[in-house]
């Protein structure tokens, strides 16, 4: 897809991922609208061009509110960025199902509902392309995050299936699996603290938030069907296809002796 002159629509794009996406694509010539949930946030990182949609995604009128709006401006949404999202570090059975609820309307029921309202425009134009941001928590489960990683798994599977159901239309899906980037994520986070002995992998597989939104940019150019950012996360991928006991006595072992958690003090 060329991607000059296209009409994007970017959410969670006050901060981080989303508003360099917003940069990304505006540099290669798109008309970029952004939505999230602060105004003045949204404001300070968009150009005058810009569509500026304040809205918070849980609220049930405004994934539609936010598409109807970008149809007024520019008649057609060419791409659609599910980019909202957030976390959540505790134990899987441990934590509280309205927190776990909570998760999964941000991080899977938000985005489709946004697919949704776009779908029958990208219909009407036989043409668009939906990008879905999961992570490669998504592709290999983290036991330090494993209610974040069952909704990224959610919205993986969501974008596989939605590619094949849309085709005929010429719709594109692409799912996005970032690792580590540095944003202000760790610190938007539903519940929990990120274990300081994690540390060290971020700082070893970080990548910026304009490395990921120049990825996300060129996977739409290229018309990619996933895209890993870092690309070195495909060998986790890899690994854990090929060799699921070994990376699971290895998360094992970074969750109960690296971390120290308190199950592992007790045993």
């Amino acid at each position: 897809m060329q991607i000059e002159g296209k009409v994007v629509l970017i959410t969670g794009a006050s901060e981080g991922i989303g508003a360099a996406c917003a940069r990304a694509f505006r540099d290669r010539g798109a008309n970029v609208c952004l939505t999230a949930r602060s105004e003045e946030n949204l404001r300070a990182v968009a150009d005058p061009r810009d569509l500026v949609i304040p809205a918070d995604l849980l609220v049930k009128a405004s994934p539609q509110l936010i598409v109807d709006e970008t149809i007024a401006k520019y008649g057609r949404i060419d791409v659609l960025v599910n980019n909202a999202g957030a976390g959540l570090y505790e134990p899987a059975h441990l934590g509280s199902p309205e927190l776990a609820t909570r998760l999964f309307q941000l991080n899977l029921f938000a985005p489709l509902e946004l697919i949704r309202c776009a779908v029958p425009h990208m219909k009407q134009q036989s043409s668009g392309t939906i990008v879905n941001v999961s992570s490669i928590a998504g592709c290999v489960s983290l036991p330090w995050f494993t209610l974040y990683s069952a909704t990224k798994s959610a919205l993986l599977s969501l974008t596989d299936g939605l590619r094949v159901e849309l085709r005929r239309w010429g719709i594109h899906c692409i799912c996005v699996c970032p690792g580590y980037v540095r944003t202000r994520f760790q610190h938007n986070l539903i519940s929990g603290e990120v274990p300081p002995a994690l540390a060290p992998l971020k700082q070893r597989w970080s990548i910026s938030p304009e490395q990921c939104a120049d990825a996300i940019a060129d996977g739409v150019i290229r018309g990619a069907r996933t895209v890993v950012t870092p690309r070195s996360g495909w060998l986790l991928i890899a690994a854990a296809g090929l060799f699921p006991s070994l990376v699971d006595r290895q998360l094992e072992s970074i969750l109960l002796r690296e971390l120290k958690s308190p199950e592992a003090e007790a045993a």
